[in-house]
């Protein structure tokens, strides 16, 4: 794992020199050079820069939907059941249109803002809560450790989705609502990995060295041992998201999304009924679904190789 650099660090360095004792490995020296091998690792990794690619196109349909489709996407425009480029209207709407005579193209853009927001904001949720539980609980330990660790196992016995299902209901199924539910029921994951990554680096030289100097508890946590715990946490939120995706996609689909906007999930939902007849309707957005989802865990793989030195000595 790469450890970046800190003026405790650096203090430790001093000390050995002026004692005659051998110099620090360069383990606990700064590493840009370890850190653009990560980078370039991850930008000759085709899987991943493919992933990016996708990425980038998903959020450039979000951010123009305003744009290229700037009427209400729920607005019923032309006739229902309009077929993908199979008339002269298909020309105007591309997608075609569904049961309603809504546009599914202003659909599928729109949804695709609803659900990358969901997704980010989830996962940021999720890593800043588990963040908080598991640097507390690693660096700590002791009591203070067991009742976290209690508190994250009694989140785990809990199915997700359950979970979710059960704060949505108990509020209003809004967007925000369902981002604080995604959020609340993912942070164990993020928890026990920054707790184990806490428990093998609080020991560690550079801790000591810092501990020497008086640096105070939140310092030491945030400034020295949270930096060198994040390449695992960077990597897991990536999966955050494509999760956070999919179970806003499933509450959608159930009809416990957010009723006064357009989701991929509630289009693939409100077009079930006509599978047989009108397949298209379930198919664009589930295929968009898929397509996000593919990419971000393409991602997830791309960067977990980069950040692992023996997997990027594989390569």
């Amino acid at each position: 794992m790469t450890l970046s650099a800190t003026p405790s660090r650096r203090f430790l360095r001093l000390l050995r020199g002026a004692s005659g004792a051998p110099p620090v490995p360069d383990a606990f020296s700064p590493v840009p050079v370890q850190r653009h091998a990560a980078f370039w690792a991850f930008a000759r990794n085709p899987a991943a820069v493919s992933g990016v690619l996708i990425l980038l196109i998903v959020a450039g349909l979000a951010l123009l939907a305003g744009v290229v489709f700037p009427n209400d996407p729920l607005d019923m425009v032309t006739r229902p059941l309009l077929p993908p480029l199979e008339s002269v209207e298909s020309v105007e709407f591309p997608l075609g249109s569904d049961s309603l005579g809504r546009d599914v193209a202003a659909g599928i853009a729109h949804g695709a803002r609803v659900s990358l927001a969901v997704g980010l904001s989830a996962a940021t949720v999720s890593v800043l809560t588990g963040i908080l539980v598991g640097s507390v609980a690693g660096y700590f330990g002791g009591r203070i450790d067991d009742l976290l660790v209690r508190l994250t196992e009694l989140f785990q016995t809990v199915p997700t989705f359950l979970l979710v299902i059960v704060i949505v209901a108990i509020g209003q199924p809004s967007v925000k609502v369902i981002v604080l539910a995604i959020g609340l029921a993912s942070w164990p994951v993020i928890a026990r990995l920054v707790r184990a990554e806490f428990r093998l680096l609080r020991e560690a030289e550079f801790v000591l060295a810092a501990r020497s100097q008086g640096f105070s508890d939140l310092r030491i946590i945030f400034q020295e041992i949270l930096p060198n715990a994040l390449p695992p946490v960077i990597v897991t939120a990536s999966v955050l998201v494509a999760t956070a995706i999919l179970i806003e996609s499933a509450l959608a689909f159930v009809g416990m999304g957010d009723p006064n906007g357009v989701s991929w999930g509630s289009m693939i939902g409100e077009g079930r009924e006509q599978l047989r007849t009108a397949w298209t309707l379930t198919a664009i957005p589930g295929a968009a679904i898929i397509l996000t989802v593919l990419s971000l865990n393409l991602v997830g793989d791309g960067l977990n190789d980069a950040f692992n030195p023996r997997l990027r000595g594989l390569r």
